[in-house]
């Protein structure tokens, strides 16, 4: 049944993709469960289906589900202003030019979830710089933030979409809300009711080994080995809500269907919002997928053809939730760089809509 399925998958090897990993589950179930490649450059450890990942980007779904239980809880409204709880963030200048302007829009909490805040995706500023320096490398989560807060924004808040920091703010407002450091907080309300035993922000660096092999593509070697460290952890101390979480494909599962199923994490009202557009037409122009609209973190259907949310990370992993089919997918693999992969991995939901639906 899934023959199509599983020759579109082993066809990323066929482009240089060293291994992947790739669950389906509908109703609950797991329907397809495809794991292919080798993990190590010699080709002589097959890929076994266990593997912790670095996740990246599909972080940002995790913080953002963080947030919006607190959203459900009343400690915030999403047109509320990030300096009503983060004061550094009040006076914002913009860069104009060659010129730095005051800001004249005030960033919203609304514009942290929708990618609208201003901020870049810069880790090496010159401020977060300062930050590594001053504070000897641990950058704790909540205090990034004061340091970010002097860097110019790009542009008024409001005005277009730049993929940037956003998620890692929106990580440190959870901090000042509830008091408790961002991996805590996610650790008691989302990865300990769910059973995602394996899901972490931080790992020292004796224990890095646990990770699986993360490889960055090059075009004269196709692929090459590579630390196991991060590229978004600024400190050792620092949680980043846009990339940082550390999982495997068996516990971003459990996350993804605890979505897909609502009540449970979060209220079936709140998912819908989340995938909902929230852009508006100009803020669109600038907006990467023009075939989706962009709810509250992630991709989300954009007319009545489309009925799945989802996103994707800097090393390849893909997931996405179709709610119709009551479907939901997770594709882990380790490589960053390889757009010519990146580019091409959403072409297996399609596949699975059509045998599932």
């Amino acid at each position: 049944m899934f023959s199509e399925l599983t020759q579109k998958l082993d066809s990323y090897l066929d482009i240089g993709l060293p291994f992947y990993d790739c669950a389906v589950m509908q109703d609950g179930k797991t329907v397809y469960r495809h794991a292919n490649g080798y993990t190590d450059p010699h080709k002589t450890q097959p890929v076994t289906g266990h593997e912790l990942y670095n996740i990246y980007s599909c972080t940002k779904l995790i913080t953002c589900t963080a947030a919006l239980q607190l959203l459900e809880k009343g400690m915030f409204l999403l047109d509320d202003k990030l300096s009503d709880y983060m004061p550094e963030f009040e006076q914002m200048t913009v860069r104009c030019s060659e010129d730095l302007v005051p800001s004249k829009n005030p960033i919203l909490i609304r514009h942290l979830f929708t990618m609208t805040a201003g901020f870049s995706y810069n880790l090496y500023s010159p401020m977060l710089n300062s930050c590594r320096e001053e504070t000897n490398g641990v950058c704790q989560t909540r205090d990034v933030m004061r340091y970010l807060a002097k860097e110019p924004l790009l542009f008024e808040p409001g005005e277009r979409w730049e993929y940037s920091l956003c998620h890692d703010v929106l990580a440190a407002l959870i901090e000042v809300l509830t008091g408790d450091t961002f991996g805590s907080y996610v650790k008691k309300n989302i990865f300990d009711p769910l059973g995602m035993m394996r899901s972490t922000f931080l790992l020292e660096d004796d224990q890095l080994g646990a990770i699986v092999n993360q490889y960055a593509y090059s075009t004269e070697k196709c692929v090459y080995e590579r630390d196991r460290r991060i590229d978004y952890k600024l400190g050792s101390a620092y949680e980043s809500g846009g990339a940082g979480c550390i999982s495997t494909v068996d516990d971003y599962l459990k996350f993804l269907e605890a979505l897909r199923c609502g009540n449970q994490i979060l209220k079936q009202e709140t998912v819908d919002l989340m995938a909902t557009e929230q852009l508006s037409q100009t803020q669109r122009r600038t907006y990467w997928n023009q075939d989706y609209g962009y709810g509250l973190g992630q991709r989300c259907p954009m007319n009545e053809n489309q009925s799945d949310f989802g996103w994707g990370g800097a090393a390849g992993a893909y997931y996405a939730v179709d709610r119709k089919n009551r479907i939901s997918v997770y594709l882990a693999t380790h490589i960053l760089g390889f757009g010519a992969y990146q580019e091409r991995r959403g072409e297996i939901l399609p596949i699975i809509q059509r045998m599932l639906a």
